[in-house]
């Protein structure tokens, strides 16, 4: 019996051509920025340096990236603080469909997370980013949960004139991971 298998569509790649075209790809730019150069990537840190302390403690938002239920990726912008390698965030008083969130639901089911800081302007010479990657938990009260409000709290007056009263976020960094051009100087 003969396979009538069919070519790929035009344009489409086989698993292994994806996979070589992506070794190609990463061999021309290890850094996986525009000039190798002048990129400056960290990976694999177990604490923030403190320049990068800094710039993560006063940017204003960040994205939040969980795990569904089902294994597919969720991502969403929050408010957050730094507490040493801890990152919190809080279910606020903000308009929302529902306080059942889905980012809660998949924390529950993978009790995993990255949160990622970055910072964009037009001279891209002044990129950057900061990725923490860590265990999950989700506060409803008690004392980390007040902590958490409090540090949310400190760093946005939002928060001082309505503290929020949902569960908290605790994203415990194991791992850092940062970006920057040259210029930008982490």
């Amino acid at each position: 019996m003969m396979c009538r298998c069919q070519p790929p569509a035009t344009g489409a790649l086989t698993p292994a051509a994806r996979g070589t075209r992506l070794a190609a790809y990463s061999a021309q730019a290890p850094t996986g920025g525009a000039d190798p150069a002048v990129d400056i990537y960290r990976e694999g840190m177990t604490h923030l340096e403190p320049s990068l302390r800094q710039r993560v403690t006063q940017a204003r938002v960040a994205r939040l990236a969980t795990v569904s239920p089902a294994g597919g990726p969720h991502i969403v912008p929050i408010t957050f603080a730094v507490d040493g390698d801890t990152i919190v965030t809080a279910v606020d008083h903000k308009p929302k469909t529902t306080t059942r969130l889905q980012r809660l639901e998949n924390i529950e089911a993978h009790p995993v997370a990255s949160v990622i800081i970055d910072h964009y302007d037009d001279d891209w010479s002044r990129l950057w980013w900061v990725r923490g990657d860590g265990d999950a938990r989700i506060v409803f009260e008690g004392g980390d949960h007040e902590q958490a409000i409090s540090r949310l709290a400190d760093k946005y007056e939002q928060y001082r004139r309505r503290r929020p009263d949902g569960p908290v976020i605790v994203v415990a960094v194991t791992r850092w991971a940062s970006w920057s051009s040259e210029q930008a100087e982490l």
